[in-house]
Formats: C-alpha cells, structure tokens, sequence
C-alpha cells in the first residue's frame, strides 16, 4: 500500500520545498494539498467536521504554486490536490495550470476535484450552489477538450471553447473517457457523486475512509453500469488518521493507496509526525 500525506501548508508552516524533500527522502509516496482561495468573514455555512473553522482554512498557500515548488526539488514524489474547487476557476486557465504542472512534473501529478462546502466562498466566484456539481462536470468536459491531441471545440450549458491549438499537453495519455492526468473525485457516497466518477474520472477520494465496506459495492456497481473496467476502479481514502488497524481494513477492501493527515505545523512538528507514520511505510 502507497503512503501518501496531506497538510494545510499556510504562511506559518513548514516550506513546500523542505516537506517535500522530505517526504521524498523518507519514502513516502506523495503530497496532497488542499484549496481555499478566502474564506469571507460573514459566514453561514457551519464547518463539516463541527466547532470553529481552523484558523489554517483562511491561510492556505496556493496549491498550484506550492506543488510546482515540490516538482521542482522531488524526482519521484506523486503530486495531488485534495482538493482542487474546480468551480471556482475559470476552465481554460485552469487547463493551462494542470497540464503545465503534470508536464513539468513527469505525469506525477493527481487531479482531485470536489465541489466545496463553503456557500460564501463559492458565491464570490459566481457559483450559484444549487448547480456546482453540474458546473464542475461541465468544466472537466471543457478542460477535456483542451487537453486533448487534436484541437477539439466544446460547447457546453455553463461554458464554450473554440478548437485551439494548446500547449503543453498533459504528461498522462488518454484512458478510456479519462482525459488528462489522474483524476479523483472527493465528496460523500451517494448516487450523484458516484455517477460523476464512472463518468469522468479514475476513482473517488472519500475523506477520512468511513463506511467504504458498505459504499464500496453502490460504486462499483456505478462504475460497471457505466462500462468501466472494474480493474481500473482507485479508491484513494484521504486525510486519514492512521492505525495499524485501519490501514489493514482498507488493505482487505483492495485498496492500494492511502493519504495520511500531517498537522499544520511549523517544521519540527511535522517532521515528528512524519517520523511517527514511518511505521506504516
């Protein structure tokens, strides 16, 4: 099973550059990192995991930027969002930044998409939340045409592209309805969510990995619905408090990878975390 880790990094935490050199040295698989362009002060939408919002969710580092940085010193460390708010950006931009990242990088990099949480933020952005998840599936269609070989036109409810020619291509080929790099989509079980990931992704990044024995089999009936290839299925459990335990449970479910929480935390801290976890590797 791959280890791979995840962190808020802000403006007080430690550097991209020195966690992933790291991580790197130490052997995990890879770094994941999150996205939250503001978070308003007015807010209504109450946090999901309950209490106050962490004050690291209004500090985070661009994810793009800070995974170019991790690119750039790591030859073998696997990059990730976890993930990337793909309707609060706009699409053509976005292609561009991926491509660019999954080019320079080797095909190193993970595209984790969710549609959000936060009303406030998303509304800034001109999301109207009753449609984000039609948006999102809209925007990875337009991102699809983009990235692929031969200029392609898309035309679709929330947004167009002409046929361009577009440069760099994204390092991963094409996979089945599976444009660009490796995509996961996060979000909680349920039939809308799963009918998105057999459509246009490579698997689902459920936070934290509870209940997966009972959604497991209602996702791969999805998948296979949709006439993909069960072998292809990843199911990447994220941010995950590890026990030895609870890695065997995902081990026994055929899970191959698994994306450990590293608190948001100055250098010391983190590295102690990441000495702790080398149990697992």
């Amino acid at each position: 099973m791959r280890i791979a880790t995840t962190i808020f990094l802000t403006d007080e935490t430690i550097t991209p550059v020195r966690l992933a050199h790291q991580l790197e040295q130490r052997g995990f698989a890879g770094l994941y990192l999150p996205e939250h362009t503001h978070i308003p002060v007015s807010r209504e939408t109450l946090y999901p995991m309950g209490g106050d919002l962490p004050p690291e969710y209004a500090r985070t580092l661009d994810p793009f930027v800070a995974l170019g940085q991790a690119s750039a010193v790591t030859e073998r460390l696997a990059l990730g969002t976890g993930i990337t708010l793909v309707t609060q950006h706009d699409p053509i931009d976005l292609a561009k930044q991926i491509a660019t990242l999954d080019h320079l990088s080797g095909g190193r990099f993970t595209l984790g998409i969710g549609f959000g949480w936060n009303v406030e933020e998303a509304a800034d952005h001109g999301v109207t939340w009753s449609t984000r998840r039609e948006l999102g599936r809209d925007r990875m269609a337009l991102m699809r045409a983009l990235w692929a070989d031969e200029p392609t036109a898309y035309e679709g409810e929330f947004g167009s592209v002409q046929a361009s020619h577009v440069h760099p291509k994204p390092f991963q080929r094409p996979r089945g309805p599976v444009v660009g790099p490796r995509t996961l989509i996060g979000g909680a079980a349920g039939p809308k969510l799963f009918t998105h990931i057999a459509e246009y992704a490579d698997g689902w990044m459920p936070i934290g990995g509870r209940g997966l024995s009972e959604s497991l089999p209602k996702l791969r009936a999805a998948w296979e619905s949709a006439e993909r290839d069960p072998k292809d299925l990843q199911v990447v459990p994220y941010a995950v408090q590890p026990t030895p335990g609870k890695l065997a449970h995902y081990e026994d479910l055929g899970i191959e990878e698994v994306v450990l929480q590293l608190p948001p935390a100055g250098e010391a801290e983190v590295l102690r975390t990441m000495d702790a976890y080398a149990e697992y590797l």
